[in-house]
């Protein structure tokens, strides 16, 4: 029986297409295939730190090549929550302070705000939450870029960005309002990127409390890969996916229109 056509495959990046710095094996050749079907494949990420260039920077050396516009994260989706000439506390890395800036808002390191936009970045200190403790204070909303407890690296998960966030909440007692994935932030951003067009799409993750969920939020399938934060011995997890594979590789060969 042939395979109905994905509209659009939306891939997650780290434990999908990388761990760090290394690409997951077949990752590339494997979006080589869905575009020679003319597929179209979108990134979704919650890791706000990176700059738009830094991902497609990375994404071509590993023999994939995109545009700015095939990847969307977190950091673009908190610069939703924030209105031009507002002045937002950047407590996160470059990316979303790139996004703040194309959004038109003023991004500060320290002092009075309107925002706190908290995200994963490896310089967080006690002056860093206390930068960000003292906005919130003073009035600031409180933005989480995702609420991501852990990271996955090839030597292991490592502290996400939803632990700096954590950090920011509980000093100032502060519920944040987190824009990525699951929520509706990321869900709107994503909508507005591929045309509201979602029938036949596919998210492919790693995590179900985020990639399941933003799957479920947006209507579409949600395959689940075993190459990231989610292993064999986790199963069964919720929301249970529409399929599970051991990676984009074999995912991909498996929704192959001739099978």
């Amino acid at each position: 029986m042939v395979r109905a056509q994905v509209m659009a495959w939306m891939l997650d990046l780290d434990g999908v297409v990388w761990r760090g710095d290394q690409a997951i094996d077949g990752a590339a050749a494997a979006i080589g295939a869905l575009r020679a079907r003319d597929e179209r494949v979108v990134f979704l990420t919650n890791n706000s730190s990176p700059t738009l260039a830094e991902y497609t920077e990375k994404l071509s050396r590993l023999g994939i090549d995109v545009t700015e516009d095939d990847v969307l994260t977190s950091s673009q989706a908190a610069a939703t929550l924030v209105d031009a000439g507002e002045r937002a506390l950047v407590c996160a890395g470059p990316g979303v302070d790139e996004a703040l800036v194309a959004r038109g808002a003023v991004t500060v390191r320290e002092g009075a705000a309107d925002a706190v936009v908290v995200g994963w970045h490896r310089d967080f200190d006690f002056g860093r939450l206390t930068a960000a403790f003292t906005a919130v204070m003073g009035g600031a909303r409180l933005i989480g870029t995702n609420d991501d407890a852990t990271y996955p690296t090839p030597e292991g998960l490592v502290p996400g960005g939803g632990a700096i966030l954590a950090a920011v909440a509980t000093a100032t007692g502060v519920t944040p309002t987190i824009a990525g994935k699951p929520y509706e932030p990321m869900a709107s951003l994503v909508v507005a990127r591929l045309g509201g067009a979602m029938e036949d799409s596919l998210l492919v993750g790693d995590r179900p409390s985020t990639d399941g969920l933003m799957a479920k939020r947006l209507g579409v399938r949600f395959a689940l890969v075993l190459s990231g934060v989610t292993v064999s011995g986790d199963l069964p997890v919720a929301p249970a996916p529409d399929m599970v594979a051991p990676d984009l590789a074999t995912l991909v060969d498996h929704q192959s229109p001739s099978r």
